[in-house]
């Protein structure tokens, strides 16, 4: 079988690649996916996104090696193995990240993708509702909306920010990140858009696309330092599949580097180790892993205003008729309504810690507190100077590849996390929660010195599930950059990669966003087009940062 595009993984980006390149009927492209269908209630439903992360079905199953900082501890590391990927079963917050972020990331190399390159490919994927900010899309297939704010506890949570002496933003992925504000969600008529509903299932319509599922791909095939095809596992058989044009690796930032370690792509002397033949000597394949890492900060609430009320089995009966029925009720939302973005100190530029804020005391894996109302904030440092790698375990392709992040293992990884505590305390402690406020369920009143915080982070801090950077984008002549600006997997021909993996720099907030806009940047630069950059990309900054920190 031929193919003029071969497109691995149909994840946020590939599912955008997909489409785009697909558009041109005379494209032939196939896409391979090792999960299966999302169909079904659990991904579809917005409201039950703890359900799909924590099942095998769709879930690759990662987790973290031991954690040296963290007392040896191995994290939970969702990926989504299903169709639209990790989109499929994330908390569908939508972030386009800072401006800064891609400032940064074209000063590190990525020549091409500073802010006012990158927001038209935000436009154009945007379909936004709620904001009046005329930097936003409005007619892209990515449909992002805000919530009710059923419970006046979102309300409560930006007042304390403003009262706090933080900024309001009308619209943080607009003009101004900095502040509080409503949050937006990937929600389209009750439903969870993802980048599955979005972009592939539109285009699967068409003739000239095919999408391969439970195809686990194992390798790239080469012949001298044109890539070929790949190799790939389906219903117990091994077989080959040829692209004419080109191969687009965007399988996640763990699965995407481990593919072209398995093809010979990456440190020499690690592959001859494991018996692998080195294609391209590139060290920084599987390097510069990132993540963000959050806490909650749970405070007791002492009305009856949280999702506690239907945490039993009767009201999730009626909560999931309601949105069976009518995409109606409680069941539409991730209940994620609000946020903020704040700078920890003064001297630091822009927000470098977020909040997810949520009316409800209760864990990613949907145990409630035992104090019963409560409510909390997802709490996290943006920009943590650690670094992981992703390895492989051996030369079987089927054998898991081990992922060591090195959580925390920066002096200031610890000083900003002791700070986004201490400032969510403060933040919880203004008058706008006077109504509501109960004690501090997490970590609890007696928890204040440095020495009591560390212990509370060791053992509490989870991941945001937001890995990337191990594919590093990069000039050619940066030895630990993996891919060119357009993509390009360096030193080969006929590859690139395409996901957060190529991301230089981890983006302030959650990363689904940033990474369908890389599968709308990319597919321009495969078909040899580029949108011409924002004219006037305005953002906003602090104008006393350097001496203030709110």
């Amino acid at each position: 079988m031929i193919a003029d595009y071969i497109v691995v993984g149909a994840g946020s980006a590939g599912c955008v690649i997909a489409n785009r390149l697909s558009e041109n009927p005379a494209n032939k492209v196939i896409v391979l996916e090792f999960g299966g269908s999302d169909a079904g209630p659990f991904i579809q439903m917005p409201a039950a996104l703890s359900y799909p992360m924590n099942m095998r079905r769709y879930d690759w199953g990662y987790t973290s090696g031991e954690e040296t900082h963290l007392g040896g501890r191995q994290l939970a590391l969702p990926r989504g193995k299903v169709l639209g990927g990790s989109s499929s079963i994330n908390g569908m917050v939508y972030v386009r990240g800072h401006a800064l972020d891609y400032e940064r990331w074209q000063e590190m190399g990525a020549k091409g993708w500073g802010y006012a390159d990158v927001l038209p490919y935000f436009q154009r994927l945007e379909n936004v509702s709620g904001s009046a900010d005329t930097s936003r899309g409005r007619s892209g297939p990515m449909y992002v909306q805000r919530g009710s704010k059923w419970s006046p506890l979102y309300d409560a949570f930006i007042d304390a920010g403003v009262q706090a002496g933080y900024g309001h933003s009308d619209d943080y992925n607009g003009y101004r990140q900095e502040g509080f504000a409503d949050m937006e969600m990937t929600v389209h008529g009750g439903r969870r858009w993802s980048a599955a509903n979005a972009y592939l299932r539109p285009a699967m319509q068409r003739d000239n696309l095919s999408v391969i599922t439970r195809a686990k791909v194992l390798r790239v095939l080469f012949e001298g330092t044109q890539a070929v095809g790949v190799e790939y596992e389906h219903g117990g058989e091994i077989k080959r599949l040829r692209a004419g044009k080109e191969i687009i690796l965007s399988a996640s930032a763990i699965n995407s580097p481990r593919i072209l370690l398995h093809s010979g792509i990456g440190d020499g002397q690690a592959l001859q180790e494991l018996g692998i033949r080195t294609i391209v000597e590139r060290r920084g394949v599987g390097r510069n892993l990132q993540d963000h890492l959050e806490l909650y900060i749970q405070q007791a609430c002492t009305k009856p205003i949280t999702l506690f009320n239907y945490w039993n089995i009767w009201s999730k009966a009626r909560i999931g008729a309601q949105w069976l029925f009518g995409k109606s009720g409680l069941g539409t939302t991730n209940h994620f309504e609000s946020c903020a973005f704040i700078r920890s100190a003064a001297g630091v530029p822009y927000p470098d810690i977020q909040y997810h804020f949520l009316p409800f005391a209760v864990r990613y894996d949907g145990k409630a507190a035992a104090e019963g109302h409560g409510f909390q904030a997802h709490v996290g440092p943006m920009r943590s100077k650690s670094r992981g790698t992703v390895k492989l375990a051996s030369a079987d392709p089927f054998e898991k590849p081990v992922v060591h992040f090195n959580y925390m293992s920066c002096d200031e990884d610890w000083r900003d996390f002791r700070q986004a505590i201490r400032l969510t305390r403060e933040i919880f402690g203004q008058d706008a929660f006077v109504p509501y406020r109960g004690k501090e369920i997490q970590p609890g009143a007696k928890v204040k010195s440095d020495a009591q915080l560390d212990a509370f982070i060791k053992e509490h801090v989870e991941s945001a599930f937001h890995p990337c950077g191990t594919c590093k984008m990069g000039n050619a002549d940066d030895s630990d950059a993996v891919v060119d600006p357009q993509g390009r997997v360096i030193g080969t021909q006929g590859l690139r990669v395409a996901d957060s993996s190529i991301f230089p720099q981890i983006t302030n907030g959650n990363l689904n966003g940033p990474s369908l806009m890389v599968g709308e940047k990319i597919a321009d630069h495969i078909l040899g087009k580029q949108l011409a950059p924002a004219a006037g990309a305005r953002y906003w900054q602090h104008p006393q940062w350097q001496s203030a920190q709110r």
